[in-house]
Parts: C-alpha cells; structure tokens; sequence
C-alpha cells in the first residue's frame, strides 16, 4: 500500500509516496527560503499563501514524475501538528479534500514523531530507541518504546538549538536560515578561539540556550567596543561547538540514565555535520547502534510523515474529516 504524506508545518510544502515494500516512490519539497530570506526569518502569513500556491501543483508533480494516480494511494498522511497554524491547515484541508474524494484512511501525523520516524526509512526498526529530536523549534530528548510509545526525558526551557543557531547568525551579519551558514564559516574557523557557556538546569536532561545567545552577543558587543573585530569562522566554530557540546553531552547521560541501545538523531540540526561527527564518535565508544537520517531526511520533508503515518495506520489511529490541526500538538498525549 502507497501512503501519500504531505507536509506543511513551517516553511517547506512536501509531498511524498512510500510504502512498506516499495520504499520511496517520489518525494518532492518546495522551499520558501528565498521568499522568507529578505526578513531574516518565517512570516507565517506568507508561509501560508506560499503553501495555498505551491501544494496543488506539487503533487500533481510528484504523480506524473512517479508515473502514479491517486487510486494507487491507500492512505493519506499529512502533519497535524505542532507548527505554523495556517500553514498546517493548508495541508490539513488538502488531505481532507483527497481522504473525502478518494474514501481513503486519513492520519495525522505529529511533526516531531515523523522526524523519528525518518530514521527508520534508512535503517531497520530498532526499539527501544532514545531519540535526540533537534530542530528549529524543538530540542528533545524523548524514548521510543516497543510499543512504540513516546515518553520525554527532556526539552528545552527557552530558545531551541536550531532557533539560537539562527538568532546569533542573524546577529553576526549571516544570512537567512543561519544554521548552514554557521556551519559552513565554522568549517575554517578555531573551535578552541572562545569558552562560550551552556546553561545547566534542575533536570540534567533539559536544555537551555538562552544564556549561550546571549554570551555570544555580549562577547560581540564588548569586542567591537574595544574596536577588535572577533574572527567571523572563529566565532561561528566556537559558538557551534558549544550548542553540538550541550546537545551530546545531554544525550551522553540520557543513555546512561536509559541504558538504550539504539541512538536517533534527527531534525533539521542532525544534517550539521559537526554534531553528527560527534554522534557518530559517541556511539562508537558507548557501544550503541546509531540512527541518524541522511541530511536530506533531516530537513522537513513528507517521506517521514508517509513512514510515521504508516506506523499509525498499523495501530489503527485514524483521525476523522471534524479532526483538526493543532499548533501545539504534544507528543506525549496519546
């Protein structure tokens, strides 16, 4: 059975067929970073226009490059939540639309377990996992059971990795998203140039990096008061180093405290290639097996959501054409 996903939560409209046996079919995602680029960030109400023009079309694409109607999909997948609200209605309506007209099974997705789910589109289910979700908006430690039930470990209390990543960037005069660009600066730099902090918390499992922005700008500030300049690829490696050093330090003491065997990295921060440097060096000397997409599963896409809606699909979970999206949707309810 083919599973059509369809992805809308943020600032990429996608589209996807994959099934059990035949794998990925076609995955097509259309990016809005030239359009959010010329204000440093996403405008939701530009997200969703974006996403009104662009998702029609793109699926129509993405069935003629397959060479796939509609009657081949058995089920439609699409992101419920969390995210951008008009931007998830846009995909909501749409997979609604195509469930209505087609009498087929409809699933919605939470964002973040299709971001766990992507893993296992290259790599063979292995459960329990502890699963380091890192993105954007959400920096989480959560554990994947066998019964295939979330339960959190830890999360950030204030800015996410890949939201400081973007905010500091922005700040140093980096352009629009400002992860890969501190990434690609930091491939030349010194890693050891400045300590930046990382805020510790009661739970050591939970993450903050709202201090360590705000370390960054400081050191930028009182340098250039004092007319130094701080070197731009120095800079970028130190302060990465510090956000990959938080992010495996915390998920080190995850795994002891879990005793998990197998290791998910995933989100739009898992394709920087410094953390997964680092991850793959943890899982070695722990001994775990390590699960990370490749970088272009990393990244919001509807492949994942096709693999995580499947994976409700076995369980039943339907949800029904009163069933709406939620901004806020929680991993752990269900």
């Amino acid at each position: 059975m083919l599973i059509l996903g369809i992805e809308s939560s943020c600032d990429e409209t996608a589209v996807a067929l994959w099934g059990e046996e035949e794998g990925e079919v076609i995955s097509l995602v259309s990016s809005q970073v030239d359009l959010h680029s010329r204000y440093g960030g996403v405008v939701p109400e530009l997200a969703s226009r974006r996403h009104l023009e662009t998702l029609a079309p793109l699926l129509e694409e993405a069935l003629k490059q397959a060479g796939r109607s509609l009657s081949d999909v058995g089920a439609v997948a699409v992101t419920q939540g969390p995210g951008l609200v008009g931007a998830l209605l846009v995909g909501m309506e749409s997979a609604k639309a195509i469930s209505l007209a087609r009498n087929l099974p409809l699933l919605g997705v939470n964002h973040l377990a299709g971001h766990v789910y992507g893993a296992f589109l290259e790599h063979p289910m292995a459960l329990p996992a502890l699963a380091l979700i890192v993105s954007g908006g959400h920096t989480e430690l959560v554990l994947l059971d066998q019964k295939e039930r979330f339960t959190s470990l830890g999360s950030t209390r204030d800015d996410a990795a890949g939201e400081t990543l973007d905010k500091v960037a922005r700040f140093i005069g980096l352009p629009y998203p400002g992860g890969p660009q501190v990434q690609k600066q930091a491939e030349s730099g010194n890693r050891s140039y400045h300590h930046f902090p990382v805020g510790e918390m009661e739970n050591p499992l939970d993450f903050s990096f709202s201090g360590l922005k705000t370390a960054v700008i400081t050191f930028v500030e009182k340098s250039r008061a004092g007319g130094v300049e701080p070197p731009l690829a120095d800079l970028c490696a130190s302060f990465q180093e510090a956000v990959v050093e938080a992010l495996v330090s915390k998920t080190q003491r995850a795994l002891r405290v879990t005793q998990a065997r197998n290791l998910i990295v995933c989100g739009g921060v898992a394709a920087n290639r410094r953390l997964r440097e680092r991850m793959a060096e943890l899982a070695l000397a722990k001994g775990v097996n390590l699960l990370i997409p490749s970088a272009r599963l990393c990244t919001d896409n509807a492949l994942m959501i096709s693999r995580a809606g499947w994976s409700l699909y076995q369980q039943g979970r339907t949800i029904g054409l009163s069933d709406d999206v939620d901004p806020n949707l929680s991993l752990f309810d269900a």
